[in-house]
């Protein structure tokens, strides 16, 4: 009996390596998923709490133009991604009051692009450029400094710092802070430079006595009339006397 159910056990085990064999030699195999350019949306998503700034993302088309980058360059991208708390403490209105253009600059001031990990936030030159442009004085300028493990972030309106690495993969960097970085040029802007005053012409006193009617001229004249007036007025009562 022991003898038959081995033997049983046996065939029926035989069997199944042989079904196994032979469906494994039919599958083919398997391709490698193609790969795509990292998803920066997405990656928020996944992440929770970034709402506001994933739609100003897509208002802006600046998604679309991340996608576009990271698939076709090879410098990566970081970004500095405000948490719905983030926005909360914005002034009432703030988002509303600005323009499309200013939307898309301020969306842009939170993107650097080149790949920093937080090892290379200590050895960065400021002031860091952003895809917003200018980084001078009053422009988009964005400060970087770290202390121990904290990586502290300034922009002349704003002090916060990195909370925390969302996502990183040697191309883009994703980090969460925990204030929306105001940019100098779009939330205190400098007035412009008052216009040069027009340079004092040094000849002006030369051209004016140069361009004034010839007083002294005019005075002559008029002596030199009265003069000869007077010599025929002699002359005509000599000529009366003397008849």
């Amino acid at each position: 009996m022991r003898q038959q159910y081995v033997f049983t056990t046996l065939t029926l085990l035989i069997l199944f390596s042989l079904s196994c064999s032979t469906t494994l030699a039919q599958a083919p195999a398997l391709a490698p998923a193609p790969s795509g350019p990292t998803n920066v949306t997405k990656i928020l998503e996944k992440a929770g709490q970034f709402t506001l700034f994933i739609r100003l993302l897509k208002s802006t088309q600046v998604a679309n133009q991340l996608l576009g980058q990271l698939n076709n360059s090879n410098n990566g991208m970081t970004v500095f991604a405000p948490t719905d708390s983030a926005f909360s403490s914005l002034k009432s209105g703030t988002l509303n009051s600005l323009t499309d253009e200013q939307k898309v600059e301020l969306v842009q001031f939170h993107i650097v692009p080149t790949y920093l990990t937080s090892s290379q936030f200590q050895t960065i030159s400021n002031p860091l450029r952003t895809q917003a442009g200018d980084s001078g004085d009053g422009k988009f300028p964005l400060n970087v400094t770290t202390s121990g493990n904290s990586v502290n972030i300034t922009t002349g309106l704003t002090n916060t710092s990195v909370s925390g690495t969302i996502y990183t993969d040697g191309q883009l960097a994703v980090y969460q802070i925990d204030q929306v970085l105001q940019p100098l040029q779009i939330f205190a802007p400098r007035p412009p430079a008052p216009a040069p005053a027009p340079a004092k012409s040094k000849n002006k006193k030369a051209t004016t006595v140069a361009d004034s009617p010839d007083v002294t001229t005019a005075d002559n004249s008029k002596a030199a009339t009265l003069q000869n007036v007077g010599l025929f007025g002699v002359a005509a009562l000599v000529i009366a006397l003397s008849l």
